[in-house]
């Protein structure tokens, strides 16, 4: 990991359906702060990143109230319609700014509990391969394959089902030609694993951790609290 320098791009042009309320859950308190924040500093606080992007929908008038007072160096761009696009654009974006830019680390806006140690974890074993690498968890629970009637087809294996979690790192040119083509071909994957996939590349599987919990409903913040309470009496 020695010399490698990494940019870390966080989209969050998304509205937030699902969390519910007016506040999108990239905005919402966490311990007093908004949740994008702690998501920002988990990834700046790794002397391997060097820059950190943010995403933003078009529309944002929270950003620069929330969080640039606090991370003025945090460089922003406009999003697009879906988070493949806001991806590509963040890439893209820099790209422009920094052409030598060889890894790109993409993490959730609304993913605040990254550790420290997973972050290191992810770059130590990430950077020496040649495909890229996210973090994962296995998969504890049963999985039901369901049929078209909604009800249960099969019991599925779940021995090698693991679910996906961020950062994500790849080499930024090839994750960006390879969005674009995807985008082209009219598809728009979830994440950046599924797009060089796509590529017929193999990405590593880094362990990740349960702690390394997303913002999908406000029952959440409750518990990403607790861990983030936890993450600072440990270190």
């Amino acid at each position: 990991m020695d010399g490698q320098r990494v940019h870390a791009l966080i989209p969050a042009a998304g509205r937030s359906v699902r969390f519910g309320g007016t506040t999108l859950k990239q905005y919402a308190h966490l311990l007093g702060t908004p949740v994008m924040a702690h998501s920002i500093d988990a990834v700046a606080r790794n002397e391997a990143v060097v820059s950190v992007t943010v995403a933003l929908a078009r529309d944002d008038g929270i950003f620069d109230q929330l969080i640039r007072p606090h991370w003025p160096a945090v460089r922003t761009v406009v999003g697009g319609e879906s988070r493949a696009q806001t991806v590509l654009n963040g890439l893209e974006f820099i790209l422009q700014r920094n052409p030598e830019c060889e890894w790109v680390l993409v993490h959730d806006a609304a993913r605040p509990c990254l550790s420290t140690e997973l972050l290191q974890r992810l770059l130590k074993e990430g950077l020496v391969s040649e495909t890229g690498a996210i973090l994962a968890v296995p998969v504890n629970d049963t999985l039901k394959l369901a049929g078209d009637d909604g009800c249960i087809e099969k019991t599925v294996d779940r021995s090698r089902y693991w679910a996906a979690q961020t950062p994500q790192l790849f080499r930024i040119k090839e994750l960006a030609s390879n969005l674009d083509k995807a985008l082209s071909a009219g598809e728009s994957p979830t994440d950046e694993a599924a797009v060089m996939e796509r590529a017929g590349v193999r990405p590593l599987l880094v362990m990740g951790s349960q702690t390394n919990i997303k913002i999908t409903g406000a029952e959440d913040l409750n518990l990403a609290g607790f861990i983030l309470q936890r993450q600072s009496v440990g270190e």
